[in-house]
């Protein structure tokens, strides 16, 4: 008898992101987590704007709206006055790393107790696929026509190694969505995440490398063997920091 997976109560509308986005899968994985956990109905997520704003479609919790950049910013304030409830920022490279820099950092230096996750697909996306501080060396978009140069633009962010120099920060980890062994380990990540966050350890960050088919100008299928062949090559997958965190 073949088995049917059952989609999480808590996916409440359809996926409106591009065909071959990974923004429906990480939302998904969150769904996930939240009720295997038993944290569906205490959950509270601080939205993003951009491509991530589209989490209020499917997600049915509790849910903010937040300024361009500043959802870590939302999810620290709530975390503090609602310290009980599990609080996470749902935001992408864009918005968290570029015009959000600063909330994104200091949420870390500070070691606010919530959840950040951040889906990481080297542009803007809503608003046309210009370059973000993710984008590659050579990677053309609407503001790199000729590709992202060094010398214009500098090195892409790698958020991951600016947060391991923080030592309080409770865990840290890089996944994918761009084949099934990958999507399975970003789940594990994202409940690791929660649950350091729930146990009063300190800031979490998953960072997910998502697919932009519609901005890489490629096919659904060539945009994730792009991220197992390039992305991750130079945004290397896995748990950063495990077991950290300060409980002061």
């Amino acid at each position: 008898m073949a088995m049917t997976k059952k989609i999480p109560d808590t996916i409440k509308g359809a996926n409106t992101f591009c065909p071959g986005c990974g923004h429906g899968v990480v939302v998904r994985l969150i769904a996930e987590a939240l009720e295997e956990l038993g944290h569906a109905d205490d959950a509270i997520c601080a939205v993003a704007v951009g491509c991530s704003c589209l989490v209020n479609v499917a997600l049915g919790i509790d849910k903010i709206g937040c300024p361009h950049g500043r959802a870590s910013a939302c999810a620290a304030g709530i975390k503090r006055v609602r310290p009980g409830n599990l609080v996470f920022s749902y935001q992408g490279d864009g918005d968290s790393l570029s015009i959000g820099l600063a909330e994104t950092v200091y949420s870390a230096q500070r070691n606010e107790k919530f959840t950040q996750i951040i889906v990481n697909n080297g542009v803007f996306g809503m608003t046309g696929g210009q370059a973000s501080p993710c984008t590659l060396i050579g990677q053309k978009t609407t503001t790199t026509v000729d590709g992202r140069s060094v010398n214009m633009s500098g090195v892409p962010l790698d958020i991951m190694k600016m947060f391991g120099q923080i030592e309080s920060v409770a865990y840290l980890a890089r996944g994918s969505v761009h084949d099934a062994q990958n999507i399975l380990n970003t789940k594990r990540y994202i409940k690791k995440a929660f649950e350091a966050q729930m146990a009063g350890a300190g800031f979490s960050c998953v960072e997910i490398l998502s697919p932009c088919p519609t901005n890489w100008h490629m096919e659904p299928v060539d945009s994730m063997e792009r991220i197992a062949g390039v992305v991750s090559a130079y945004y290397p997958i896995g748990e950063i920091v495990t077991g950290g965190g300060l409980n002061a």
